[in-house]
């Protein structure tokens, strides 16, 4: 199930397709033996960003896609989630832990996955992200 090189997974903007993202991740920790930590880790990031790009990035339009891709260098293993939407000022957001905002139910997602992957990189507006993980 682990795209190859230059191929990307892509789904349609429905929650129910987390579950083949779930897979991808679970495929390419099994083939590169990472440890159940890291593993917890990258699952929660990717799935957290592949659910943003379907809630926010393409307003949850079945018509729009999330493509993910997946790559890897001598020392990471690197998901690239582009969504279809307009993308969004990810240099200017709210502080989740601020009091003010503990009682939302939004505004978690960028901050966990800048704490669980080692290197987070917004490109194109904020409509791609790139998440690494040392290996």
């Amino acid at each position: 199930m682990v795209p190859a090189k230059g191929e990307n997974l892509k789904i349609n903007s429905n929650a129910e397709n987390l579950r083949l993202v779930e897979r991808l991740v679970d495929d390419v920790c099994h083939i590169y033996n990472v440890n159940e930590d890291s593993y917890g880790n990258i699952l929660i990031a990717v799935t957290e960003a592949v659910n943003n790009a379907i809630n926010h990035g393409n307003q949850n339009n079945p018509d729009k896609y999330v493509q993910i891709g997946f790559e890897t260098d001598e020392k990471h293993l690197i998901f690239n989630i582009k969504d279809e939407g307009p993308g969004f000022d990810y240099q200017n957001l709210p502080d989740p832990t601020d009091p003010s905002n503990l009682d939302k139910v939004n505004g978690r997602g960028v901050f966990l996955m800048k704490h669980l992957a080692d290197r987070l990189e917004f490109k194109d507006n904020g409509k791609e992200v790139s998440l690494a993980f040392n290996n």
